[in-house]
């Protein structure tokens, strides 16, 4: 179905002006016709046209619709489409057009109108309390962000992990958002619950050996954490996939929010304390060897002191110990002789 816009009929402040006038006519003529001095056909013919009016004329009122900016709104006739009003004004359509929005009681965690526009109002009388929901079929074209639930989903390894997205989208089509599909805003996020799963679970938490996230057969060091914007951007493009048929544009995805599942989370904390401890262990230990090394190159090359073979591995075993040790060194102080 292709969306017919009627954006040009801004013509309802005329049609307003008009219907007021016939209104004060009617009541003219009333009155004018229950004075007439003769009694005439004619002075019968204007009081029922008159009286037909009061009692009907209210219905054209219903054509009228005020659109604010980034508003849209989709009307039949009986059950046909016959168009979408679009942009900001103020128009004039059949009265019998219904406008027609399946999602417009529908509630999302998002921005925008997430109910439509709609604000409770409640009306006391006496001790009774009545609520009524006013709901507005205008469809918002403006850019919406949905934040979509926390899933728990397995990645690539298996380890169950929690995320969540936020996805700024909009209405393109209003005659597909509305005929296409039952409600378009479920269907959204029905579609980013499915898309989200489908790419988390082709990469892993963090970077692991011997992965293909890329699916071209080559090991790569994509992940979850790591590759956040890769990951996002394919998210998207599998949503846009499956929402272009309900007239929606995905802008962007973006992870908000990523963790490994409760149950696990403890046992992966430790695992990564581990590999820093060392890797941390790895460095000193580098850094201490390169340390000794310079100690007996500067003793050597300066003739300082010379030392046999069975002293050079006392004096690097000492080197390391202060140099690799968690404390500082408690010296020794030998007042005897060397040997």
């Amino acid at each position: 179905m292709q969306e017919k816009v009627l954006g040009k009929r801004k013509n309802g402040m005329a049609f307003l002006l008009l219907f007021s006038v016939l209104y004060l006519a009617a009541i003219g003529g009333v009155v004018l016709a229950s004075f007439m001095i003769e009694k005439n056909v004619w002075s019968a013919v204007l009081l029922f046209c008159s009286i037909l009016w009061l009692a009907i004329g209210w219905a054209p009122f219903l054509g009228l619709k005020v659109l604010k900016p980034q508003e849209a709104l989709v009307l039949t006739l009986f059950g046909k489409y016959v168009g979408t009003l679009k942009g900001d004004g103020f128009y004039f359509v059949n009265p019998f057009c219904t406008a027609v929005n399946p999602a417009a009681k529908t509630k999302l965690s998002q921005s925008g109108d997430v109910d439509g526009g709609s604000k409770p109002l409640v009306l006391n009388a006496g001790q009774a309390a009545l609520n009524t929901e006013m709901v507005s079929n205008k469809i918002s074209l403006k850019i919406m962000t949905l934040n979509n639930s926390r899933q728990k989903i397995n990645d690539c390894l298996g380890n169950p992990v929690e995320i969540g997205i936020a996805v700024m989208w909009r209405v393109v089509d209003t005659a597909k958002a509305v005929f296409h599909v039952d409600n378009y805003k479920e269907y959204l996020s029905l579609q980013c619950d499915s898309a989200v799963r489908n790419i988390v679970r082709i990469y892993p938490y963090d970077v692991a050996p011997n992965v293909d996230t890329t699916g071209d057969g080559v090991a790569d060091e994509g992940s979850l954490r790591g590759s956040s914007e890769v990951v996002a951007s394919r998210i998207r493009d599998e949503i846009q996939q499956k929402v272009t048929e309900a007239g929606l544009e995905i802008l962007e995805a973006r992870i908000t929010y990523l963790a490994y599942a409760p149950e696990i989370a403890a046992v992966m904390l430790q695992r990564q304390q581990a590999s820093a401890i060392i890797d941390a262990r790895k460095m000193i230990v580098d850094g201490a060897v390169g340390m000794v090394e310079m100690a007996l190159e500067r003793l050597n090359e300066n003739h300082t002191i010379t030392l046999d073979e069975e002293r050079k591995a006392a004096m690097v075993s000492n080197l390391l110990v202060v140099l690799c040790g968690n404390h500082d060194a408690q010296p020794v102080v030998n007042s005897g002789s060397l040997y």
